[in-house]
Formats: C-alpha cells, sequence, structure tokens
C-alpha cells in the first residue's frame, strides 16, 4: 500500500493498495465538512483517478469521529457575494459528477454522521455501507437553507416522498432505515464495517474490469433516458461488451466449469 502526497496537512489523503484507492477525508476536527481546500483536493483527486487503467474501485471514507458533516458554515458564512456562493456550489457539484463520472464503483464507508453535502456525497457513490451507529440528514433546512444541491443525488436514491421528507424536515434517520430507503446498501455493526468494505472491493475486484467499465458507464446515463432509448443503449453496450475477450473467456470458463482469468 503506498500513499500518494496531497501535500502537507491536505484535507484529503488518498492511499493505494494495488487496483483500490482509499480517498481520505482529512478534517477530523471539522468533521471533514466539505471546505473548499477540500473539494478543490477531491476533485483533483478524481481527475487523475479517472487516468488512471490500473484502477478497479474507490473507497471514499472520512477521517475522525464522523463520515461527512456537509459544507463549512463558517466559510460560506464568510462569504457575502453571490457569485462566490455559485461558485462553491458549482465546485461541489462538480466533484460529485466526477464521481459519476468515474469509469471505476465508487464506495461509500460511512461511519458518524453524513449530513446535508455530506448526505449528498453519499448518494453521489455507487455503493454504500454504513456502521450502525450512523445517522443521515439533509439538515440545511435547520439553518434555513433548503438542501436543494443534496436533493439531487438524494432523489436518485430515495423515494420522493422520503427524500422530501428528508429535506423539508431536516430529521436524521439511522443507518437501518437508510438501508430500508436505499441511500446505503447495508447497515453493519460498527466493528464490522471495515470487514464490510473489504468484502465488497474483493468481489469487485474478481469480476472483469472491461465489463464494470462497460456497465458502470451505461447504468448512470440510461436512467434519464426513456425506455426505448435505454434498451437502445443498453443493447449497444452488450454487444461491444460482448466483443471484449473477457466476455469471451468468462461465458467459456462458465461453459467449461473453471475460474476466469480476466484479460483486462
Amino acid at each position: 500500500m503506498r500513499d500518494d502526497a496531497m501535500g502537507e496537512g491536505a484535507p484529503v489523503r488518498v492511499r493505494r493498495d494495488g487496483g483500490v484507492a482509499y480517498l481520505v477525508l482529512d478534517r477530523p476536527a471539522q468533521l471533514n465538512a466539505l471546505s473548499q481546500e477540500l473539494l478543490l483536493g477531491l476533485l483533483d483527486a478524481l481527475k487523475r483517478l479517472a487516468d488512471d487503467d490500473g484502477l478497479r474501485a474507490v473507497v471514499v471514507s472520512g477521517n475522525g469521529r464522523a463520515f461527512c458533516a456537509g459544507h463549512d458554515l463558517k466559510e460560506m458564512l464568510a462569504a457575502d457575494d453571490i457569485d462566490a456562493h455559485r461558485a462553491l456550489f458549482a465546485l461541489c457539484s462538480q466533484v460529485m459528477q466526477a464521481i459519476v463520472a468515474l469509469p471505476v464503483p465508487v464506495i461509500a464507508k460511512v461511519h458518524g454522521i453524513a449530513t446535508a453535502a455530506g448526505c449528498q456525497l453519499v448518494a453521489s457513490c455507487d455503493l454504500a455501507l454504513a456502521g450502525q451507529s450512523a445517522r443521515f440528514a439533509t439538515s440545511g433546512i435547520n439553518a434555513g437553507l433548503f438542501c436543494s444541491t443534496p436533493a439531487v443525488a438524494l432523489s436518485r436514491n430515495v423515494a420522493a416522498k422520503r427524500a422530501f421528507e428528508m429535506l423539508v424536515t431536516g430529521d436524521f434517520i439511522d443507518a437501518a432505515k437508510a438501508a430500508d430507503w436505499g441511500l446505503v446498501n447495508a447497515a453493519v455493526p460498527d466493528d464490522a464495517l471495515d470487514a464490510a468494505v473489504d468484502r465488497l472491493v474483493a468481489s469487485i475486484l474478481a469480476k472483469s474490469p472491461a465489463a464494470i467499465r462497460h456497465g458502470k458507464a451505461l447504468f448512470h446515463r440510461q436512467l434519464g433516458l426513456s425506455l426505448a432509448d435505454a434498451y437502445g443503449q443498453a443493447g449497444e453496450v452488450m454487444a461491444c461488451n460482448m466483443m471484449e475477450a473477457d466476455a469471451r473467456e468468462g461465458i467459456s470458463a462458465f461453459v467449461e466449469k473453471r475460474q476466469p482469468v480476466w484479460q483486462s
């Protein structure tokens, strides 16, 4: 395992273990609030990872007592220029879209709290596992600020009425409810979170890299299409996937009752 330097005291740490990159939000005293510096660090890391052909999966976690407490409210309060606010939310939106655009699965590993834009970060990841004591909220409304940008990601994970309930009340939900509502894949005992993430990563690493790259891109793209257009694009992606050496190897291995040896 190696650490990729982000500079002394950088708010994002990047660790690499084989094909897996671990992005660690590292502002523990601020509960990993998304300052402009942290968002820029995340965006830079994601851009570099996007060009890494050896990448297979990404895990996002937070250092300290929380996953992420959302935007840095003190930093926001210090800015009284609407253009500064527009720039901040645009930057945050870039980060969330970069996660979706990354060609490999991104897993949120959630402990403590994930609130407002921190909840948005969880919802933007492809997969999420949470410790059973984790709690989630889009709590901006409690401070007079409707979580409009977190609503974009939240409403793509959680049914509309449940998402709006979270947004309009700011109330916390626990990890079990977050799993039931679809915000996270599973809630596990706190002391089993590391092992659960490791198992999920291992399952991804055991699959064809080419197939996953084809599949992730199509999965997100088809969500915004009509049924006919979605099937049209999905069929084309499957045809292209069939031309990959991995598909022929995987099918041959299944027929021959052996483990596949991926080529990609």
